[in-house]
């Protein structure tokens, strides 16, 4: 039996045993307090924990299989039972040498590294930190083909934007036209195009693939936020330090997990430096399973300049916390968006949407309108200033903003119907669908 099935089996029987009154509805359980973590028994019979799948039987492509509503429901059991007696511990640290990434090129290509020489990589590259450098933090492995997918769109967007492209290839219809181009205006076409994105380059992408040293859902509730936050926001340290990046001009992204781990890694740049990062964003930030006793943990306002967080499925792998100085709720928080079939997908919606506004051209596809519940937003009783989610958030938005977004792509309801600059194709303009989704806000 897994240990975790047989202790809280046997916290529930013992609850029950004392007649523990219960406390509250499951809708209103939650509470900001440590200490106020219901006992299993309130929620939950032991029955039902004993049916639960070990924690190595709950992977990515099981939770796909569920329907949105069982692997949100099969999440939301795991997660209050890890609460009760911290049952999780956050133990799982891989090693730097095994948290692998990239840095895209100027042409496009990977210039590969793991955390231990990420620093030395930089040093090689030429006018990095020059403009805007952005680190992007993937939480979950990209085996997955909806975490993969996500995670290309991103890089796809961020190449557009900073003119990281590779090299277009000539298109020749026949053998006689490809002996047409000498090799000497071949070279002189390369220069050229080396020379334009020279001067139009204005960024630069580091992509940290944490999530690939994960391989099942123990780590993954175990990962040891604090630590591996400690170890990026130490190499942030050096690449101020060593190649003279500035925090001004650092934007730190993180999904899921990683959202947590780049909060930390915010705090201990400013620990070692004194300074702030610019900006932190999370896309979807999940629930923290393990957590180290008497101390809290992951990602909050405060830890960069500004933080802004999407939530996506928050009541599914996300979080309902409020945890920035701004956070989206796309059709409000619930356990998925329009379009998604399982948790999996909903919470890599986050990813999605981002990289949309990451293109030239759709930075504001996505208006959002401050409001303390999807109903008041419908109800257009929202408030304050109109706000955008995505790359182009002002930094003095505060509070909870909602949003209504499409099925599919674009996601954005205010996508441009004109061609768009860039590399991107004709978007068609949206049409308002009558089966949009009108879930009600469910509040923690």
């Amino acid at each position: 039996m897994n240990p975790l099935r047989s202790l809280c089996v046997l916290a529930c029987l013992v609850a029950v045993a004392m007649g523990s009154p219960q406390t509250g509805n499951r809708s209103g359980r939650r509470s900001n307090s440590l200490d106020s973590v219901e006992q299993p028994s309130n929620w939950v019979n032991p029955r039902e924990i004993e049916d639960l799948p070990s924690l190595k039987q709950v992977t990515l492509k099981k939770l796909q299989e569920m329907s949105l509503e069982e692997g949100a429901t099969l999440l939301d059991k795991l997660y209050h039972l890890s609460q009760f007696n911290h049952v999780f511990q956050p133990e799982y640290t891989p090693e730097p040498s095994q948290i692998k990434g990239y840095i895209v090129g100027e042409r496009g290509q990977k210039i590969e590294f793991n955390l231990n020489n990420l620093v030395e990589k930089v040093k090689r590259q030429q006018k990095f930190g020059d403009d805007e450098v952005t680190i992007f933090i993937q939480g979950m492995p990209e085996t997955n083909g909806q975490v993969e997918k996500a995670t290309r769109k991103l890089v796809k967007a961020y190449q557009q934007r900073y003119n990281l492209q590779p090299y277009p290839t000539t298109d020749y219809s026949s053998e006689e036209q490809r002996q047409k181009g000498s090799s000497e205006e071949q070279q002189q076409q390369r220069r050229k195009q080396n020379d334009d994105q020279e001067d139009s380059k204005t960024g630069d992408l580091i992509v940290i693939e944490l999530g690939n040293a994960i391989e099942d859902f123990e780590q993954y509730a175990t990962l040891n936020i604090e630590r591996l936050g400690e170890i990026i926001g130490n190499r942030l340290v050096e690449l101020t330090n060593t190649v003279n990046v500035p925090q001004e001009i650092i934007h730190l992204i993180g999904s899921g997990p990683a959202a947590h781990v780049a909060g930390v890694a915010g705090r201990q740049y400013t620990r070692q430096t004194g300074h702030k990062l610019r900006r932190i964003t999370a896309l979807d930030p999940s629930k923290i399973y393990g957590k180290p006793e008497q101390r809290l943990t992951g990602l909050a306002r405060g830890d960069a300049d500004f933080v802004d967080a999407i939530h996506t499925s928050a009541y599914g792998m996300g979080t309902t916390l409020r945890l920035a100085n701004v956070d989206f709720f796309p059709n409000g928080p619930s356990t998925g968006v329009p379009g998604a079939d399982n948790v999996v997908e909903a919470t890599m919606r986050a990813t999605r949407y981002f990289a949309e506004s990451v293109r030239p051209g759709n930075e504001r596809n996505f208006p959002a309108v401050a409001a303390s519940s999807y109903q008041e937003y419908k109800q257009n009783k929202g408030y304050g200033k109109r706000g955008y989610m995505g790359i182009a958030t002002d930094f003095d938005l505060q509070g909870d903003y909602m949003l209504q977004v499409n099925s599919k792509s674009p996601f954005g309801r205010s996508t441009p119907a004109q061609k768009q600059p860039g590399y991107h194709q004709v978007h068609q303009p949206w049409r308002q669908s009558s089966s949009s989704s009108s879930q009600g806000a469910r509040r923690q």
